[in-house]
């Protein structure tokens, strides 16, 4: 498995990537509200990609057929945007924009609620971010990709809530998904050793219920298998010598 270390001026390319993806997540979820189709959604993505100079990297991947991809309520990850699908009171969705800029990739989610939700509904949003940012916080140079498992997994325990293990977080860099695979469960000190250089993303997926999932019949759509709802929060970042450096947040 050969993992790419960045160059200074290829971070300098992922940072523009990041920023690119991230305002355009921010732009887009300023505007969802209730009634609104997901498809909907996906033109937002694709206009505002375009005014900043970049192209949506998941247009075309393995033959999806949009820009975006919008996970509502019970659907984990993959939600393919839809002229029949509106959004509803009370739903959370999670949208999830990847942008290539200059070569390089930026990838960042966030789950949105539409109105007020239930408090089923808000605790696993809440929770879905506070792991990823737990996962964030312990990476760097000489860190295990367990690490950042076990941090994830520690959270969601605390709270009840289930960790997705069928799908995780990725490479990533001159392509949108590169090696290493990075589980979203893991053991502290096992795993491959995150170097200098490295750029991944962490995006957890969160369930109220059980953690079991299925694909639907478009191969595309992931949803719990019992129905609960579920959240999902994504960075990408670069592995420093004392930390990691978070191309996908704002500030």
């Amino acid at each position: 498995m050969t993992i790419e270390l960045l160059r200074a001026s290829e971070i300098e390319r992922m940072r523009a990537a990041g920023r690119a993806a991230a305002e355009t997540l921010r732009a887009v979820g300023a505007q969802l509200r209730a009634g609104m189709r997901t498809a909907d959604i996906d033109r937002l993505v694709r206009e505002d990609t375009a005014a900043r100079g970049g192209r949506p990297s998941q247009l075309g991947y393995k033959g999806f057929p949009a820009a975006v991809c919008v996970s509502r309520n019970a659907v984990v990850c993959h939600g393919i945007p839809s002229e029949s699908e509106r959004l509803v009171a009370g739903d959370i969705v999670n949208v999830d924009v990847t942008t290539e800029l200059d070569g390089m990739h930026g990838d960042t989610s966030e789950t949105f609620a539409i109105g007020a939700v239930s408090p089923d509904a808000w605790r696993v949003l809440e929770v879905a971010r506070r792991a990823r940012d737990a996962g964030v916080s312990v990476v760097r140079d000489g860190a295990r990709l367990g690490d950042i498992g076990a941090a994830i997994v520690e959270v969601c325990a605390r709270e009840g809530c289930g960790v997705v293990e069928e799908y995780g977080g990725h490479g990533i860099g001159r392509r949108m998904h590169l090696a290493p695979h990075v589980s979203h469960v893991g053991v502290r000190g096992q795993g491959l050793r995150l170097r200098a250089g490295m750029a991944i993303t962490i995006e957890p997926m969160v369930t109220l219920g059980r953690p079991g999932v299925r694909l639907l019949d478009d191969g595309w759509t992931v949803v719990t298998r019992d129905g609960s709802p579920t959240a999902q929060f994504e960075h990408t970042v670069v592995v420093t010598k004392t930390g990691c450096e978070v191309t996908t947040r704002l500030v």
